[in-house]
């Protein structure tokens, strides 16, 4: 049985988990708009904007009726699991992380502005951490609001194959 999709998704994992692929394949899945949370908070110069005008427009999305959220930002999981009516947790291994943020190393990208041209020793050691400081949260978060639609994934294969069962143009909820 296929579990219908919400209108409000977070997606949220470790860096280098594949949240903005995943993320843009529920766009062509659902037809919802996508917003990168790295696209609100970092400027093309690597500088970024103030918490309180990130606050604020995180804000005005939560306040839609129908999106798709991508990125970590912990300081913000408890705002937005309140709103969403489902979580995608893509729970995977450090070492798989961690192959992901070296893959993106000089690729353009739609959820950041601008191209990494090396590995970001700050990121790395944000994926070396995640598993101690930002997963238990989470598991607390997602037991805390029990209510919500959620999918949790142990590997980039079992993520494909759950996407793969969802049609083009599935409605969501």
């Amino acid at each position: 049985m296929m579990v219908k999709l919400g209108r409000k998704i977070m997606v949220i994992g470790c860096p280098g988990s594949g949240k903005s692929t995943i993320s843009k394949k529920l766009c062509d899945i659902t037809g919802l708009p996508v917003f990168h949370l790295d696209n609100i908070w970092w400027k093309p110069d690597k500088s970024h904007i103030s918490r309180e005008e990130f606050d604020q427009k995180l804000d005005e999305i939560l306040l839609t009726d129908r999106w798709i959220i991508d990125g970590d930002y912990s300081r913000t999981y408890e705002t937005r699991f309140k709103a969403c009516d489902t979580v995608i947790f893509l729970d995977y291994s450090t070492d798989e992380c961690m192959s992901g943020i070296k893959e993106r190393v000089g690729k353009a990208r739609t959820d950041t502005p601008w191209i990494e041209r090396e590995l970001d020793p700050e990121l790395v050691k944000m994926v070396e951490n995640y598993e101690k400081n930002n997963r238990p949260v989470i598991l607390s978060l997602l037991e805390k609001y029990s209510d919500k639609n959620r999918f949790i994934f142990k590997s980039r294969l079992e993520a494909s194959e759950w996407m793969d069962r969802y049609p083009a143009n599935h409605n969501p909820a």
